[in-house]
């Protein structure tokens, strides 16, 4: 009989870099800034680890688990290489998770790393990828940008009603990045900044799109009931779901281009492991895949926060804002924050980890209870990957 991971394995320790063009870091140095920091955060020593996930998207696919292995002088120890497009990070932090759940190790290593930026792109690279494609080439802001005129279409929204919804999903997130020191962009921006940018696929423009960087992040992951005895504050995982597509919306013609199938299918199935029934009230604060402003827009429906086609109400009320009824990045996310591709989920962890500890700055939001992670990796009309991790 299959059984819930529901508060049998805890984090006791995080570490993240800071985002950003880090031109004076190498790969390896972004590592061992990441894991050393969890290390210390937990208490423990380099030794005291068992086996570790790497999550790399680009780079060292020919070193497989050494990517962290050699740097993090992990010798003769088990390293995997875990690669799942930018659901990387979070499944390095599942996979080790089940390990210890599993009773197969005592105290584990999740940790990701990417560096962007030396690939001399303004945008993410295209690796080859399986499957059947029936489309000419597109990019993913051209594909990003098709959600977003559907949704306006379907919605009933204006382009300038629209386009100032996702002005202000960014307006939010530049805010909250502004106040973390370690995020990559941190720049307050108007509403008027961003809907007067350079258009990029209308109507994203340049400031709806997610900031490209360097970084890293890691966790330390020990079983629930050893928890305490590293840290009196450990943050529990109450769900652990992934869920991945096959790709129907290239071939179908009734896919509406305004929800991603993953991410409801993954939130409904987390919400059922954690025990939670209203998720708009439930939840306390989320970090989700805002990889275009659109993205977070249509998340905010598919994972339940808000009715179907009503997220413009909720954001111009405030309602995702630190102060509201459930604050959405409030780290800066993909938008400020940054998304080098393996580290991001880990990332995203880290800030949902500060806050469940009330360690979060000016960040921090009142009184949170429960978090929600949610990373979505590829194109949505493609075969998809959403990951959502609920935490306490």
């Amino acid at each position: 009989m299959a059984e819930s991971i529901k508060d049998k394995v805890a984090i006791v320790g995080m570490g993240c870099t800071k985002f950003g063009e880090l031109w004076d870091k190498s790969a390896t140095d972004l590592l061992v800034d990441a894991a050393y920091e969890a290390y210390e955060d937990a208490g423990i020593e380099p030794s005291d680890i068992e086996a570790a996930w790497v999550g790399t998207f680009y780079r060292y696919s020919g070193l497989a688990g050494m990517a962290a292995g050699v740097p993090l002088r992990l010798q003769y120890k088990p390293v995997t290489r875990v690669e799942n497009m930018c659901c990387t990070g979070s499944d390095a932090l599942r996979n080790a998770s089940y390990a210890v759940a599993a009773r197969v190790y005592d105290v584990v290593l999740a940790i990701g790393v990417e560096k962007m930026k030396d690939q001399g792109l303004s945008g993410l690279g295209e690796p080859l990828s399986a499957g059947a494609h029936v489309h000419a080439y597109s990019s993913a802001p051209g594909i990003f940008a098709m959600l977003a005129t559907r949704y306006f279409a379907r919605y009933g929204l204006s382009p300038e009603e629209g386009k100032t919804m996702m002005a202000k999903i960014s307006v939010r997130s530049h805010y909250n990045g502004s106040l973390n020191p370690k995020a990559h962009l941190r720049r307050t921006m108007t509403v008027e900044q961003v809907l007067n940018a350079p258009i990029i696929a209308w109507p994203l423009g340049v400031f709806d799109c997610r900031a490209v960087s360097d970084g890293a992040a890691a966790a330390v992951v020990v079983r629930g009931e050893d928890a305490k005895k590293f840290r009196p504050d450990p943050v529990y995982i109450k769900a652990l779901q992934i869920c991945v597509g096959h790709g129907q919306g290239n071939v179908r013609s009734d896919w509406d281009y305004t929800h991603i199938e993953e991410t409801v299918r993954a939130g409904i199935a987390a919400y059922a492991e954690a025990g939670v029934e209203n998720p708009r009230e439930e939840i306390s604060m989320a970090e989700v895949h805002d990889c275009f402003s659109i993205t977070e827009a249509l998340i905010m429906e598919d994972l339940q926060f808000s009715p179907r086609g009503r997220v413009k109400e909720d954001i111009d009320s405030g309602f995702f804002e630190l102060t509201g009824g459930l604050p959405v990045q409030p780290d800066g996310g993909l938008k400020s924050f940054g998304h080098p591709v393996g580290a991001t989920g880990l990332r995203m962890q880290y800030e949902m980890y500060k806050q469940l500890q009330g360690k979060a700055d000016q960040r921090q939001i009142k009184d949170p209870r429960l978090g929600l992670v949610q990373n979505l990796g590829g194109p949505p009309s493609s075969p998809a990957i959403a990951c959502v991790i609920v935490g306490l």
